[in-house]
């Protein structure tokens, strides 16, 4: 820390100020950032008064260093440091006057950790170690203002990271822990976008479609969504939305319920216009609405797969009838024949 700059993150010292040139402010320009290491950067995160600006210059630097994640996974009590930067600001989360300045220190700690949940080498360690863990607060927030959400979004960036590779062991630690209805209530809350990628593993969408509760909490939430997207249109999130609904349609046990409860609104072509310059997420809506389909055909069908459209109801009604009807002929006749025997 010796060698670090006093100016580069806080007030310069006393000499430093009689001997260097004025300046309209205490930190250098973009130009001097190279000048200082990650290593270095890491280090100043140990000093309280120099942690403010080094978890900004890392935040803004991530793509510097291929090893960011291994120095912070790695360095004497950095994960530390940044779980203490993210635990002070829990008592601030159920008060609306939370500052920006301070979510957004919050954030940059986040940024990091994120780096850490998406390097090969960090990821598993830093789900066994139970991190994402300390996000769940910022994840179950209710107050819509833009410090909280700042702090959802980049929480959500997190466990997107986690995500982002097919992991079976990633995912079951997520589900294991309730995620699911941490991102409920973002859908719910937040304004921005929700990271919904859990649908897309095998295992977490037999998760959500195992107890009907989950599986019409899911549909409730997207519904909501998608009502918001009708006041304020959104490619990028109505996109995510029919990925879900898709996945949804896959699962044999949620298709039949996904049926009587896809929102009409997707036929509006207020929505599918939002669609039509993406052609992958285009032929994904149409999959949606095939699915649909067939599990309602399917539905219709009888045990030999005749379909039970009110014509084949009425005429297996007729045929039910005309049957009894000759039956009841059959025995008349059959008793009349044996009474005139017994008469003669």
């Amino acid at each position: 820390m010796a060698t670090l700059p006093d100016s580069l993150f806080g007030e310069p010292s006393a000499a430093e100020r009689t001997t260097a040139p004025k300046s309209n402010t205490s930190h250098p320009p973009n130009s001097d950032l190279n000048k200082v290491s990650i290593e270095k950067l890491i280090l100043a995160l140990h000093n309280a008064h120099t942690r403010e600006r080094a978890l900004q210059l890392l935040s803004q630097n991530r793509s510097r260093s291929d090893d960011l994640a291994v120095l912070i996974w790695h360095s004497f009590g950095t994960m530390f440091t940044l779980l203490k930067e993210i635990m002070e600001i829990y008592p601030s989360l159920s008060k609306p006057d939370l500052t920006e300045r301070a979510s957004i220190r919050v954030c940059n700690a986040l940024a990091l950790l994120q780096c850490v949940a998406s390097h090969p080498e960090t990821r598993v360690p830093f789900m066994k170690a139970k991190i994402p863990l300390y996000l769940y607060p910022f994840l179950n927030t209710t107050i819509k203002e833009k410090p909280h959400e700042y702090l959802r979004l980049t929480s959500l960036g997190v466990i997107g990271a986690l995500v982002k590779v097919d992991d079976k062991e990633v995912i079951y630690f997520l589900l294991k822990t309730e995620i699911v209805p941490y991102c409920l209530r973002c859908m719910d809350v937040g304004k921005g976008l929700s990271k919904t990628k859990i649908l897309m593993d095998e295992e977490g969408l037999r998760y959500c479609c195992l107890v009907a509760d989950r599986f019409f909490a899911i549909t409730s939430a997207l519904e909501t969504m998608m009502e918001k997207i009708s006041e304020e249109p959104s490619q990028r999130l109505l996109k995510h939305i029919v990925r879900c609904y898709l996945k949804l349609s896959e699962s044999p046990r949620a298709c039949p319920g996904l049926a009587k409860l896809l929102p009409r609104m997707l036929n509006d072509s207020a929505f599918t216009d939002l669609l039509r310059d993406d052609p992958t997420v285009m032929s994904s809506f149409q999959q949606l609405l095939r699915n649909v389909h067939e599990n309602r055909l399917r539905e219709n069908e009888d045990e030999y797969g005749t379909p039970k459209t009110d014509d084949s109801l009425k005429l297996s009604v007729r045929l039910i009838f005309f049957h009894r009807l000759l039956l009841c002929y059959f025995f008349n006749s059959l008793l009349s024949t044996e009474r005139r025997g017994i008469s003669s």
